[in-house]
């Protein structure tokens, strides 16, 4: 089995102080803890589920990281 580490973004929700973790480009994977730690551990669950239910086909093309860019906005 091919080992591929996906990437994970990750942001704290200021309304419940808790955080939100999501793997973009695979549907169903976010959830939510109190605790970054808690979090990454409900990640990978979530992920090793959806990644069971997808096809060989869909897990040989997961989305690649490229970059993390912020871009300025006027609030």
């Amino acid at each position: 089995m091919t080992k591929k580490y996906l990437t994970a973004y990750i942001e704290k929700d200021s309304e419940s102080n808790s955080f939100v973790g999501i793997v973009p480009g695979i549907p169903g994977v976010h959830t939510q803890a109190d605790s970054i730690d808690e979090l990454i551990v409900k990640v990978k669950e979530v992920l090793d589920l959806c990644l069971e239910e997808m096809d060989v086909k869909d897990r040989e093309i997961l989305p690649e990281f490229i970059s993390v860019q912020q871009i300025p906005v006027s609030l």
